[in-house]
């Protein structure tokens, strides 16, 4: 007795695709989500609305307490300015160390592995940041202006135009680029603020000093003391030499600790 075994003929089947690559991540996005992140936490939230507090608090301190012959719109903007500048760089410093900080950077860079696409996005947030900021900080400035001014009983004194504006941002985004560079270099958030809180307020102070006690150094303070170029830059009418000096002092003290930070984070380990 035999056994006939049936086959049913295979038809060949087609090789499999491979899988499609995944789509880049676009800049913009990066950038809405770094802007989220940065004001997602309470220190973030809080600094942000510590800023609009403090400008309208400025303000209202301005209408006052400020002679009536010194009220213009100048004198609102600057005061606006001050707890900016002191404000606003916190924030860009923050929101870099908060991935090492808080231990976030490691699910970031897995998500996202160019680092270096994550460091442009959360620097092209807190530029917006900074340019909201100086928007809001004009309007407010002429409500203030105007306010003030019928308060006192005189004429309103509009002492700003287009070029000022430039140079109010300008100086502010340089202030808040300072904070992101110490973000960067150090990546830690206590470490970066307490170092921030040097370079923006003792090492100015004791430079002064110098200047005061030593003639030298009087006359070579705006070559090598960063900050006495940017707060410069609030008043305006920069001269040829003043741009000179402020390109020197932003080179050494902003543009290579930069470089270094971004050098060692690319190549740090993420824990």
């Amino acid at each position: 007795m035999t056994t006939t075994v049936l086959t049913t003929p295979t038809t060949p089947t087609a090789p499999a695709s491979p899988a499609a690559a995944p789509t880049r991540i676009p800049l913009r996005r990066l950038v809405a989500v770094e802007l989220r992140k940065s004001f997602d936490t309470r220190s973030g939230f809080w600094l942000l609305v510590g800023t609009g507090l403090a400008a309208v608090a400025t303000t209202i301190l301005v209408i006052a307490f400020a002679p009536a012959d010194q009220l213009s719109y100048s004198t609102f903007t600057l005061a606006i300015g001050k707890p900016m500048s002191i404000l606003l760089p916190l924030i860009a410093l923050l929101s870099v160390t908060a991935e090492w900080t808080q231990r976030s950077g490691l699910t970031t860079f897995t998500l996202v592995p160019h680092r270096g696409r994550v460091i442009l996005a959360k620097s092209l947030a807190m530029l917006l940041v900074g340019i909201l900021a100086m928007v809001l900080a004009f309007p407010l400035g002429a409500l203030g202006n105007l306010a003030g001014t019928a308060i006192h009983g005189v004429e309103p004194v509009w002492d700003q135009n287009v070029t000022d504006f430039a140079y109010y941002a300008l100086a502010n985004t340089l202030l808040m680029a300072a904070g992101f560079m110490l973000g960067v270099l150090i990546r830690a958030s206590a470490g970066a603020i307490v170092t921030y809180f040097i370079y923006a307020f003792i090492t100015p102070t004791l430079l002064t000093f110098l200047a005061m006690g030593q003639d030298w150094f009087r006359k070579a303070q705006p070559w090598v003391d960063p900050n006495y170029s940017q707060s410069a830059l609030f008043n305006g009418g920069f001269s040829a030499e003043q741009w000179t000096q402020l390109g020197i002092t932003s080179a050494t003290w902003l543009v290579a600790p930069l470089v270094i930070g971004l050098v060692t984070l690319l190549r740090s380990e993420v824990k």
